[in-house]
């Protein structure tokens, strides 16, 4: 358990004050023994994957923060097509083993920057695949340290969000059907060029969250974005990138409250532009200055 400690280092926007105190938890265990040390003081508790999706206050958080991205394991069945992979387990070498074993269904989860208890949690996707789509069952285990086996009906799936998403619950392994008895190389081809096409055409060379908005039904925030002439425009050291409008860069020096700042400029321009108020997907948590 450590006090007083930087969470910037845990974000990939590399943003944010500190934790109270900070626990990384490396077996379900050690998990449920820091959600009693928890509820035995009566703290407050945030739960950190990789740190994606995620905008952190300057001013830190509260309480305990528990960052699972320390819980790795994972098991391929290459009959079955079922995989095993523990909260922690990134989604980006989980696409890559997958592809090894001959399994299809994880292309599209490569170079998304996050881990599978994150994406079990948001319904993670992109390139048309979702969490939802390949989901079998979810461990999860509750502030009181009881666990739960859950369905994806048991979710309540939604674009880009479950009912785990502001809970007591905490993910610690998920199993996923893929499609077995594919060609390992074939596979890797198809994975490579998902990565290729992420990689020319998002900011994977400067810190950010992801998805800053969530596309409007029938519409696509990236696109509003850029035709309201904001490609580029920048608030301190947080910039609309150039490459995608639906992402935000910390150009190196840039703090949570100017990335705050940047996000409800955006949401005023195309409010008053196109009459259509976007919605944040990623999550801003702790305390922000009124913007």
């Amino acid at each position: 358990m450590q006090q007083q400690a930087p969470l910037a280092k845990l974000s990939t926007f590399k943003v944010g004050g500190s934790a109270d105190y900070l626990s990384l938890p490396k077996t379900p265990e050690q998990l449920t023994a820091a959600l009693s040390w928890a509820r035995a003081e009566d703290i407050p508790v945030t739960l950190l994957g990789a740190g994606s999706n995620l905008l952190i206050s300057d001013k830190g958080l509260p309480g305990l923060v528990i960052c699972t991205r320390a819980l790795r394991h994972s098991e391929f069945d290459s009959v079955t097509g079922l995989v095993t992979a523990a909260a922690g387990e990134p989604w980006s070498s989980l696409a890559w083993k997958a592809a090894r074993n001959g399994l299809k269904g994880f292309e599209w989860t490569i170079g998304i920057p996050g881990t599978v208890g994150g994406a079990v949690v948001m319904n993670a996707g992109a390139h048309g695949g979702e969490t939802a789509d390949i989901l079998v069952e979810a461990e999860v285990i509750d502030a009181d340290g009881s666990l739960h086996t859950l369905k994806p009906e048991d979710l309540a799936y939604r674009y880009r969000t479950s009912n785990l998403q502001g809970s007591d619950k905490t993910v610690t392994t998920a199993i996923f059907q893929l499609s077995p008895g594919h060609d390992p190389a074939a596979v890797k081809a198809a994975t490579a060029e998902d990565l290729r096409q992420r990689r020319t055409t998002q900011p994977y060379h400067l810190p950010n969250c992801g998805s800053v908005f969530r596309n409007p039904p029938g519409n696509s925030a990236g696109r509003l974005i850029q035709e309201a002439g904001l490609k580029g425009h920048q608030i301190g050291n947080a910039q609309i990138s150039t490459l995608h409008a639906n992402f935000i860069v910390n150009l190196g020096k840039a703090k949570a409250q100017n990335v705050l700042a940047l996000i409800r400029h955006t949401q005023a321009v195309i409010k008053e532009r196109n009459n259509i108020a976007l919605e944040t997907e990623v999550k801003i948590i702790g305390y922000f200055e009124s913007v």
